[in-house]
């Protein structure tokens, strides 16, 4: 098995899932997660790319948030799409980050993600609350 594979058991898979599906109770905002073993490319551009390649742009709002994780790298980004850093402090982000930066130096990876979602939900229910129209708009399976 790669460390891709070993990174997350099922189990935990499934609790990150259900993070994003309940920070997206609360907001129309949506939140993916990569996981990938490493990327040649600077990490920010990489998951910039990986961003454009789940269509992540294509939100009603463009309030996607992709979670990027670079397993063998030890590296994670978290991207907003455009609609969010138009509205947002340019270190927005920061206390996501610094949640899931404590819990990974402790080897706490699944608790590092499912706080940094739960996070980036209250985060964005400020500026992006839940309304009576939305919808899911993209998958919140962890992609590869």
């Amino acid at each position: 098995m790669s460390k891709v594979e070993e990174f997350l058991t099922q189990e935990e898979e499934q609790e990150i899932i259900e993070a994003i599906r309940v920070a997206e109770q609360n907001t129309s905002g949506e939140i993916r997660v990569h996981i990938e073993a490493s990327s040649d490319k600077e990490h920010f551009e990489r998951a910039l790319e990986v961003f454009h390649f789940l269509k992540m742009y294509n939100t009603k709002d463009e309030n996607g948030v992709l979670i990027y994780v670079a397993v063998n790298d030890h590296k994670f980004v978290i991207y907003g799409d455009k609609g969010i850093n138009k509205v947002v402090p340019k270190d927005f982000w920061n206390t996501t980050k610094d949640t899931m930066q404590n819990h990974f130096k402790k080897g706490n990876f699944k608790q590092g993600i499912v706080d940094g979602i739960l996070k980036a939900g209250e985060e964005l229910k400020v500026h992006f609350p839940w309304q009576i129209d939305d919808e899911n708009e993209l998958s919140n399976e962890i992609s590869r």
